[in-house]
């Protein structure tokens, strides 16, 4: 069962992120693709905004991925945790606690599951135990 849960929370939290990035980098999912993410970023010191922004959705893409399917997890869980750090710094921090106050909330929630999922391990229903992969 240990495993199966591993499994869902990597999917779920994994493709949600994946497409997160894609909404960034693509404009996929009706998000602000790397032109409207790169003036903001632009304007909270990013610089230069469309190029880190294309970085970013690009990164937490394979991320999002890698860590659905549970394939070079530390990896993965650095390509989740770098850019919610860099959120909390440069945007929510400000916001408080909460996401509906546009707030840390999603951010803290993310990074805990990455870590968690880093130290623990994939799971056996995993890339990373498919292959051998031993990080831990």
């Amino acid at each position: 069962m240990e495993a199966l849960g591993l499994l869902i929370i990597r999917i779920i939290v994994g493709f949600y992120y994946s497409a997160h990035g894609a909404r960034k980098a693509f404009g996929w999912f009706g998000g602000n693709g790397p032109e409207k993410t790169g003036d903001f970023f632009e304007k909270i010191g990013i610089k230069p905004g469309k190029t880190m922004a294309l970085f970013a959705g690009i990164g937490e893409c394979i991320g999002g991925i890698l860590f659905a399917f549970g394939l070079l997890t530390p990896l993965a869980a650095l390509l989740i945790i770098v850019p919610m750090i860099v959120a909390i710094k440069t945007v929510t921090h400000k916001n408080g606690m909460f996401s509906d106050t546009g707030g840390i909330e999603y951010n803290v929630i993310l990074i805990v599951i990455a870590l968690g999922i880093v130290l623990t391990g994939p799971g056996s229903l995993s890339l990373d135990a498919l292959f051998g992969f031993k990080f831990w």
